[in-house]
């Protein structure tokens, strides 16, 4: 009898044994992931009705969303770290019951500053669940399905973006807007029963707090909020024309720098940089980085020029943004069983994906302001194959050869710079956006005040119409010839980087 005592305390240390029970709990963690990304994308969406409802203008509504992405970027960095010491279970399920707790009150909160306040904290919650799904992905599938594990990781990229918009027209046109919160709450209880049951209880290792690289939090955390608060705020305040974004730019690089330099020479570091001579890896983050921008601005384009030129409401422009997102849960496993044949060349496959963003981008340069939904249509299609060609072979490319000590380290990197590509998308495409308005809106000025005959031909109201639908189908067609060099570009980094990655004891 005194024998048996330790068995329970010595079982939960063992690896699980993979089967149905670790493919609950992968699901689960899956569910709690994308729920966090669309809760994301729906508040952000539902803003207006959001304002209009708690009485605040547009200024106060940027610090909603700019708040929200600079906490849960933050956390991304530094959640492996604290699910090695928690364990990952205990983690995920405390992440993921805050965020629901949160999700509650926001709504409820009596004033602006408390909502800012419950939204922030919220942002905290939701960035610790990503670096969650690649860690169970790697740890506990067997080499033979890991790439689909990696494809369900790959749904954050390419399915949960786009399920922003319909859901944002669902609450909003047909129940209230407290609902763009209260929405995530049910599928979270079912995440969180599920990885209850099917993710193994690892033992506390509470003593790797004697290491606790408390320089890298003070250093990290204040230049990732520092450097994402200004990227999106600063299309609003004109970049270093204010001062708040001067200091948030300069300041936050500067702790960066200082904070890579800690990282570098601690022990226990959160984020290994010697890490980055693999050129797998590196090419692989660099890449994802450009593939983010491309997704992002083809994402937001079709529904902005929608939105702003013929007054499409989210329930509007939701076919289109499902047409996007419903197939990839057809493609992206199909995707992975190809790339698990050992004959296939993951980056061939990564070429004809960035190939048809490009082919996707500078075929909507034909666009005009005669263009509604149904023009998008036929393009989209190039979009559902390409994107998921240009996320999942990275993310193969990533972790390929990633030793299991180092999968923390490797999940920190990947889901980091995942995080701040999509801020930096959002900061850059603002400001283009902002910069070709400009001076389109310019040179057709120009052009009607030499030849008033046209200007007279026109009520005022109608000609002041005609050039905001010209201006921003000319800024939009300026875009996409941007992304589309982009992703042009970073085809011919392939062959310069990243050498084969065969897919881990794949079938023949």
């Amino acid at each position: 009898m005194t024998a048996a005592a330790p068995l329970p305390a010595i079982k939960a240390a063992l690896p699980a044994t993979f089967g149905l029970q670790t493919v609950l709990g992968l699901l689960g963690v899956l569910l709690a992931v994308l729920v966090a990304g669309v809760n994301e994308g729906v508040t952000r969406i539902a803003l207006n009705d959001i304002r209009g409802a708690m009485f605040i203008g547009y200024d106060e509504g940027t610090w909603v969303t700019s708040l929200y992405a600079a906490t849960s970027l933050t956390a991304t960095a530094f959640a492996p770290w604290f699910a090695v010491t928690l364990s990952l279970r205990r983690f995920t399920l405390g992440a993921i019951g805050v965020f629901i707790v949160l999700a509650l009150l926001c709504p409820l909160a009596p004033n602006y500053p408390s909502f800012l306040i419950l939204r922030a904290l919220q942002g905290l919650a939701a960035g610790c669940l990503p670096p969650m799904l690649m860690t169970v992905a790697l740890r506990f599938l067997p080499p033979g399905i890991k790439l689909y594990g990696l494809a369900g990781y790959a749904l954050t990229a390419t399915f949960a973006p786009s399920l922003g918009t319909p859901l944002a027209a669902l609450w909003t046109e047909y129940f209230n807007w407290q609902w763009t919160f209260w929405q995530v709450i049910t599928p979270c209880l079912v995440a969180m029963i599920a990885i209850a049951h099917g993710i193994p209880q690892d033992p506390l290792r509470l003593e790797r707090f004697k290491a606790f690289n408390g320089r890298g939090v003070l250093l990290g955390a204040p230049a990732i909020g520092m450097l994402v608060t200004g990227l999106l705020q600063g299309n609003r305040l004109d970049w270093f024309e204010s001062e708040l974004i001067t200091v948030l730019l300069l300041g936050g690089t500067a702790m960066l720098v200082l904070f890579m330099v800690n990282e570098w020479f601690t022990p226990v570091p959160f984020f290994k940089l010697q890490m980055l001579s693999n050129l797998n890896l590196s090419h692989a983050l660099l890449t994802l980085g450009g593939v983010l921008v491309v997704l992002t601005a083809t994402g937001s384009i079709p529904s902005a020029y929608l939105a702003q030129v013929h007054g499409y409401r989210p329930l509007q422009t939701a076919p289109m943004m499902l047409l996007v997102a419903l197939p990839q849960l057809l493609v992206l496993p199909l995707l992975a069983a190809l790339c698990n044949v050992r004959a296939v060349d993951c980056r061939w496959v990564l070429t004809v994906g960035l190939g048809l963003l490009s082919l996707h981008c500078f075929a909507a340069t034909q666009m005009s302001p005669e263009w509604i939904r149904e023009h998008f249509y036929g393009l989209q299609l190039l979009q559902v194959i390409g994107q998921p060609m240009a996320v999942l072979p990275l993310l193969m490319q990533a972790t390929g050869g990633i030793a299991p000590a180092d999968g923390p380290f490797a999940s920190a990197w990947f889901n980091t710079v995942r995080g701040l590509a999509s801020v930096i998308a959002t900061g850059v495409l603002d400001a283009l956006t902002t910069s070709r308005q400009h001076f389109h809106s310019n040179v057709l000025v120009d052009r009607l005040g030499n030849s008033p005959e046209l200007a007279a031909q026109d009520t005022v109201a109608s000609l002041a119409h005609r050039i905001h639908e010209q201006v921003v189908t000319l800024a939009s067609i300026d875009l996409y010839y941007c992304m589309g060099w982009v992703a042009a570009g970073l085809i011919l980094l392939i062959p310069l980087m990243p050498s084969r990655v065969y897919p881990p004891q794949a079938p023949s």
